[in-house]
């Protein structure tokens, strides 16, 4: 009796302390949302959960620099095509270094990990001027296609298949005479997809919430992406008028995360379970 009274204690503790994790978690956001509705002398003068009456003035404040609606669909035609070839593309590289043998696995394994630990504005220079040489300045290719090349999530998804995929699926495929494309979309893909997921999402928050590749590649204004857009309101003199309409933008700019989180975090959830297969 009393190791069942201290059982529902403690468990009641454990879900009180979530839940007020939770909260404070939960308070950043609630924040930027009420702040999203208060001017600047507002904002300023303190802080405060109640929302405020300058909606409609911090919305007109920041159509005044920039069409919002314009960068998110910017944002979305870099962000979408990044992310689905990304996930893609690394997929069949981690597949491919995980299961053949060849002679320069290991070597391009390590070139992998070493390209993990330089940091990508060190090639900023030498990029901007590839692009321009190509004319490709004022275009979404060059910040689209080397989102293929993501060295982090290969690593990833090649520690997630050799630890969830056992060879004697893809062997037993091979032996029905199924070729190595079928075999990797049909057996590949549906086992890994949790950590493919994982992967894309963290991929989508990257190309959407990228800055600094936009702002030196992309100089016309009805072509740059929303974090770009948005600089223009931080970067102008009127700051205290700016502050609701920054909280404003910044709030709009979440929800594609938001949705893109929502729509496949049931698939990281529901394939625990499910991709865990035993030899």
């Amino acid at each position: 009796m009393h190791h069942s009274v201290g059982y529902h204690i403690k468990k009641s503790l454990i879900y009180l302390f979530l839940v007020a994790l939770a909260v404070t978690c939960m308070i950043p956001f609630l924040m930027m949302m009420v702040n999203a509705t208060r001017n600047g002398n507002e904002i300023l003068t303190g802080f405060s959960l109640i929302p405020s009456t300058h909606l409609k003035e911090n919305w007109e404040t920041v159509f005044t620099y920039f069409n919002l609606f314009v960068g998110m669909r910017n944002s979305l035609i870099v962000g979408v095509p990044a992310t689905l070839l990304g996930a893609y593309f690394s997929t069949l590289t981690a597949y491919g270094l995980a299961f053949y043998k060849f002679k320069g696995n290991k070597l391009i394994f390590t070139v992998i990990l070493v390209f993990m630990m330089i940091p990508g504005q060190l090639s900023l220079i030498g990029f901007y001027q590839l692009c321009s040489k190509l004319k490709l300045v004022n275009s979404y290719i060059p910040l689209i296609l080397p989102a293929i090349a993501a060295p982090g999530t290969v690593f990833f998804l090649r520690q997630y298949i050799l630890s969830s995929l056992p060879k004697s699926l893809i062997e037993a495929a091979r032996m029905d005479g199924a070729n190595e494309l079928f075999s990797f979309h049909r057996i590949v893909i549906p086992i890994v997809a949790p950590a493919v997921a994982t992967m894309g999402i963290m991929g989508f928050i990257g190309n959407w919430n990228n800055y600094l590749l936009p702002m030196i590649l992309i100089n016309k204004k009805n072509k740059m992406t929303l974090p770009v857009m948005m600089a223009t309101l931080r970067a102008s003199q009127d700051i205290t008028r700016n502050q609701g309409a920054t909280y404003l933008s910044v709030a709009i700019s979440v929800i594609p995360i938001l949705v893109v989180f929502a729509v496949f975090s049931k698939y990281i959830i529901s394939s625990v379970s499910a991709g865990a297969v035993k030899e």
